[in-house]
């Protein structure tokens, strides 16, 4: 099952809400139902050194993130059609707050049926000093011994929104052109008729220069 398939049957009935749209946020134009387009030359002189291959010049929004971190700042992500999504990194809610735009994409995500497996998860699959992935190691990033705690809330078309709960540990790699790409592990839950939905997603991400991409609707 692809991410944005999972992503989309999360969203349930009891998802829907009464939602004022204006509340979902818009940030550098990105918004809920918006389009935006990839520089073409980027894509064409680094991707044969990032995880993720035929990125999508023209990306459709069809779900709005955001995890708030506390001190005003927060995350807000932009998920796409093409199995990832564009992440901010932002201190309050105007444009002059972005930090940091990167872009991740998927590299699998699987289902965690039971208990046992998903206490193995956090305890063993979350935080090492390395990370392989794809024939590559990744080293960690953050300095945290255990898993880093998020709630997301997820905001969907037709007034949707959910919640979850991540659990996730950040590496990096040192790439042939300079540049680094970065690799998140993350154990996600969501409570839905009193029992759990979990997955072990992996997913890899490059910074973006906010040249490296425009809105175009």
């Amino acid at each position: 099952m692809s991410f944005f398939k999972a992503l989309s049957n999360l969203f349930t009935h009891s998802d829907k809400n009464n939602l004022d749209q204006s509340s979902i946020p818009e940030v550098l134009g990105l918004r809920l139902g918006g389009v935006f387009e990839l520089d073409e030359l980027m894509l064409k002189l680094n991707e044969e050194f990032y995880t993720f291959e035929g990125a999508a010049k023209t990306q459709f929004i069809h779900a709005v993130g955001v995890v708030e971190l506390g001190d005003n700042m927060r995350l807000v992500r932009y998920y796409t059609d093409d199995e990832g999504y564009i992440q901010l990194l932002q201190e309050g809610t105007e444009d002059s707050g972005v930090t940091e735009v990167s872009l991740w994409y998927f590299f699998d995500n699987k289902v965690i049926d039971n208990d046992s497996v998903w206490n193995d998860v956090l305890a063993n699959n979350i935080v090492n000093e390395t990370a392989k992935l794809d024939g590559n190691i990744f080293n960690k990033y953050w300095e945290d011994t255990k898993p880093i705690f998020m709630k997301e809330t997820t905001y969907k078309d037709k007034g949707y929104c959910k919640s979850t709960d991540q659990f996730s540990m950040l590496y990096s790699r040192e790439l042939e052109n300079g540049f680094h790409e970065e690799l998140i592990l993350t154990a996600e839950e969501r409570s839905v008729n009193d029992r759990f939905e979990r997955y072990f997603i992996r997913s890899t991400g490059i910074q973006l220069k906010q040249t490296d991409f425009k809105v175009v609707a």
